[in-house]
């Protein structure tokens, strides 16, 4: 049998040489797949405009509203307009030869702020529902029930309607618009718009991803169990007050992506997409295979027509209506396997292209990613897959699944594993500088010490494992204690050596910048429904008496140091030098030169390091008083450079005093 004709990422990785045949075919299936929906519409981008003919529509002649419910056999429109009652004038009419219901109204038939749901039967039952592409969803406070709202306000005024994100390195501030604020309260958009929106400017970030945007019915979910797809939440505020977001982090030069929870949808039936027909295999697979076990939702059906409809509508949707500039999708390797990647190690390639890959939702993943760079081709994609699928972040070109990046999680793995499970001496400098380097060439990858999912209840953000219960005593600057002494030094040289060796792009979930003390718990029965864990106590970022405030200076620092020098563009770090005996680690990357010693209780003086030729200045020092540090270097210091033979070749060198736990970032000049 002929080899298919090798793309470039295959020529970087000669073990997905026996595995090209299905790579090339399950390029060619998305290849097909686009062409068939494309063909009526003219174009993939055409093709997912469903939001636009169905749901609530204002017409000529005033509104329409349809569905999609290929089970029903009745539908009626309910709500404030009809007293909750089924009335025939709000009666749904089946489309001759099609699964669509629609319904035309008179323009003052309803109006804005009313609310309204599905009444919908079907043959053996009957459920209420909400629709399905409803674009105002809101609680009622005292039955907790959801409704659907007409939403009909004025259009939103844009003062930035055609922001482009800037070809640059992502620094991205990963935050959720409801805990984002020191109350102990629901946050809502215009609070995050006003108080915290200017924070992640002054840190130096040029893009925030948003959690949670899309309707979910429980709160603690972090926003994972989506019942609404097209509305935003209102527990937040309206769509206009989240559009003002997007605005004005626009005026400040910021990109804002969200995430994106294509991978599953919430199991509830009246607010959600389950059974919404009365079937279980409308939207998603019938039987087992349409449930996620350990998620306790429901998987969407990628092979079906419809199902893409909504999906691929579903990413237009809020690249049009608010202006976001991209997605991270979340739990790409649930989509990918039929068992989801729970209790699975992937260790072999052909793990990769076996039976228990879904072949569907890989297709889906590459149309996704075609319609928004379709719509927005300055638009940020990123895949969250835990598996290391090969190609999933590689080009379309190159047989692709087409997202820009995708999450590096090995990274925080590598740091809570050495953090939690090995003692301080017996570090491997050798095995950190692989995993915080080790990605595909023919990928952009995302670096990260942790994100939210690391904060979580049940576990520890980076820094609280590394104090633990010191951070409720020893913050203080002026108390001497060992334990937050060596969390704050680590937490440093942790950030520090990441963000420096990201591949192509950086993430930090908010507060966890300034070490944000104890985990994340939303309102629950087993805390007493307390808001208290709930929310960001900015309080101790902005006390310049608490080490809080030191962290977060230090990583304003070298969020700004990388973006002065360009270190992060164009290049990759190099290694200049490891020591797992001194637990020393020298890198370059661009014009500086970044040295760190991880050791609990050597510093080193007169330290020979090989460097590359140049006028060495010291440009950012960990060990500084306002960073929390004990000022053991000298500031503004330069080093002269010297040759030295080693072995039978000339070097430069230049002689370093590096004390324990500590990192010096120089600027190098030719």
């Amino acid at each position: 049998m002929p080899v298919p004709p090798v793309c470039m990422h295959l020529l970087d990785d000669p073990y997905l040489l026996p595995y090209a045949e299905i790579i090339r075919r399950r390029s060619e299936l998305a290849d097909r797949r686009e062409a068939q929906l494309a063909r009526v519409p003219g174009s993939l981008g055409e093709f997912a405009c469903a939001h636009e003919y169905y749901g609530l529509h204002k017409a000529a002649d005033g509104w329409v509203f349809r569905e999609w419910a290929p089970n029903a056999t009745a539908v009626w429109l309910v709500g404030d307009f009809s007293r909750w009652q089924l009335l025939d004038a709000f009666k749904l009419q089946r489309l001759p030869g099609r699964d669509v219901w629609e319904l035309h109204l008179a323009p003052e038939a309803v109006c804005h702020g009313q609310c309204y749901r599905l009444e919908m039967m079907w043959d053996g039952g009957r459920g209420e529902r909400i629709p399905a592409y409803a674009r105002r969803v809101i609680q009622d406070p005292s039955t907790l029930l959801f409704a659907a709202q007409v939403w009909d306000p004025p259009p939103y005024v844009w003062r930035v309607p055609d922001f482009k994100v800037p070809r640059r390195v992502p620094l991205i501030y990963e935050a959720h618009v409801g805990m984002a604020q020191d109350k102990e309260a629901v946050g809502t958009y215009n609070e995050f718009r006003e108080k915290v929106l200017p924070r992640i400017v002054r840190a130096g970030y040029n893009t925030v991803q948003l959690m949670a945007v899309m309707e979910h019915p429980y709160y603690g979910s972090f926003g994972y169990h989506v019942s609404s797809f097209f509305a935003c939440s209102s527990r937040f505020g309206t769509p206009e007050e989240l559009k003002a977001l997007v605005d004005a982090a626009h005026e400040a030069g910021i990109s804002v992506i969200i995430d994106v929870i294509h991978s599953h949808a919430v199991k509830n039936e009246r607010e959600g997409l389950s059974c919404f027909d009365g079937t279980q295999y409308q939207y998603f697979h019938n039987g087992l295979r349409g449930w996620h076990e350990a998620w306790d939702s429901r998987c969407f059906d990628y092979g079906k027509t419809d199902v893409l409809h909504f999906l691929l509508s579903n990413c237009r949707y809020w690249l049009d209506e608010f202006h976001f500039d991209g997605f991270r999708f979340d739990g790409i390797t649930s989509m990918l396997y039929l068992h989801h990647g729970l209790g699975v190690d992937f260790v072999d390639y052909s793990q990769y292209f076996d039976e228990t890959v879904d072949e569907d939702a890989w297709v889906y993943c590459c149309l996704a990613n075609r319609v928004i760079h379709q719509i927005r081709p300055d638009a940020l994609t990123i895949a969250e897959d835990v598996s290391g699928m090969p190609g999933i972040a590689a080009p379309v070109t190159d047989y692709g699944a087409g997202f820009d990046y995708r999450m590096a999680m090995g990274v925080p793995e590598c740091w809570f594993r050495l953090i939690r499970d090995v003692r301080d001496e017996d570090w491997s400098i050798g095995y950190l500088w692989h995993e915080l380097t080790n990605r595909r060439a023919d990928e952009q990858t995302i670096n990260y010490v942790e994100s939210h999912d690391q904060a979580l209840v049940g576990g520890k953000t980076l820094f609280f494992q590394l104090v633990d219960a010191a951070v409720y005593d020893a913050m203080s600057r002026s108390v001497q204690n060992l334990k937050a002494d060596r969390g704050v030094a680590l937490h440093k040289l942790a950030r520090l050596a990441t963000l420096a060796t990201a591949g192509h792009g950086y993430l930090n979930f908010m507060g966890n910048e300034f070490g944000h003390p104890e985990w994340i718990d939303f309102p629950r029965e087993g805390n007493a429904f307390s808001y208290h864990y709930a929310r960001r106590q900015w309080a101790l970022r902005d006390n310049q008496d608490l080490l809080y405030w030191c962290l977060g200076e230090f990583d304003a620092a070298i969020i700004s140091l990388v973006k002065r020098y360009h270190s992060l563009e164009g290049t990759v770090p190099r290694r200049l030098f490891v020591s797992d005996t001194n637990k020393i680690l020298v890198f370059e990357r661009g014009p500086l030169v970044f040295l760190f010693n991880f050791h609990s209780t050597l510093s080193v003086a007169d330290y020979a390091v090989i460097v590359p030729p140049g006028a060495y200045r010291l440009v950012l020092d960990s060990d500084e008083t306002r960073f929390g540090g004990h000022a053991r270097i000298a500031p503004g210091q330069t080093f002269e450079l010297l040759t030295q033979m080693r072995d039978t070749e000339m070097c430069h060198i230049i002689r370093v005093y590096l004390p324990c736990r500590t990192a010096m970032v120089l600027e190098r000049k030719l």
